[in-house]
């Protein structure tokens, strides 16, 4: 499994069992918190706030709940102030890690996530240290077992609505955009029945490492812990594991 693309599958299967548990609510209500205090509280002129609001219906987050949470974004009413930033570090075996956080206390989130990469052999690093390894790009994750349509078919529909690749993995289709046409790609598939099983803009590594035994074992544990930090919205590595 490579970072990008099996650990998305990984990550959807687990955003289920969050949902349960209100953590990925609570991550996507975070989205749109800042979304809307950066960019105002209209999605149709606020690209970020309109893809977060996406992502939270598809979520099942109750409208009531995305309308309080763009009114926290706007001032109108009272919440927390989320800072944005990332962190870049090393895991096992020299993987490069790179998180992007939302946290109303800083040091706090620095000490922990410290924490978690020296447990599990790995190092936090200075900014710039690995995020020259990833490209930004638009990733949309379609289940084989979802469409009727054949590879070729898919690809040229894909590329028509200006999406740059696809990419077939085991279990799915990944449509790569640049991150500014992620939402009309989006927009175009859906509207000839595609069923997108996943669309969000991520980090797509450059080039993968691979990793076996302990180190494989520590990389899967660590991004594991890092995904349920209640201050890490995302996080990406260059890993590659054998099924």
């Amino acid at each position: 499994m490579s970072g990008h693309s099996k650990w998305s599958t990984i990550k959807r299967k687990k955003e289920k069992i969050d949902a349960q548990r209100g953590k990925i609510f609570t991550r996507l209500a975070k989205e749109i918190i800042v979304a809307a205090r950066q960019g105002g509280g209209d999605p149709d002129a606020n690209m970020r706030l309109k893809t977060a609001i996406q992502r939270a219906k598809e979520a099942n987050i109750p409208n009531e709940n995305i309308k309080r949470a763009i009114q926290r974004g706007t001032g109108e009413l009272a919440g927390a102030n989320y800072e944005e930033m990332v962190y870049e570090g090393y895991g096992p075996g020299g993987i490069a890690v790179m998180l992007e956080i939302m946290t109303d206390n800083r040091n706090r989130t620095a000490g922990e996530i410290r924490h978690l990469f020296s447990k599990y052999g790995g190092n936090l690093g200075e900014t710039g240290c690995v995020s020259w390894m990833f490209d930004k790009k638009g990733l949309i994750l379609i289940d084989k077992n979802e469409t009727s349509l054949t590879e070729d078919d898919l690809m040229l529909l894909a590329l028509d609505a200006g999406a740059e690749d696809l990419k077939i993995e085991e279990d799915s289709y990944e449509v790569i955009t640049a991150p500014d046409d992620l939402e009309k790609v989006r927009e175009v598939l859906s509207g000839e029945g595609v069923l997108i099983a996943n669309a969000e803009v991520t980090m797509v590594p450059q080039n993968t490492v691979s990793l076996t035994g302990d180190e494989a074992n520590k990389m899967l544990t660590l991004m594991e812990l890092l995904e349920d930090h209640d201050d890490v919205q995302n996080v990406y590595a260059n890993f590659d594991i054998e099924e």
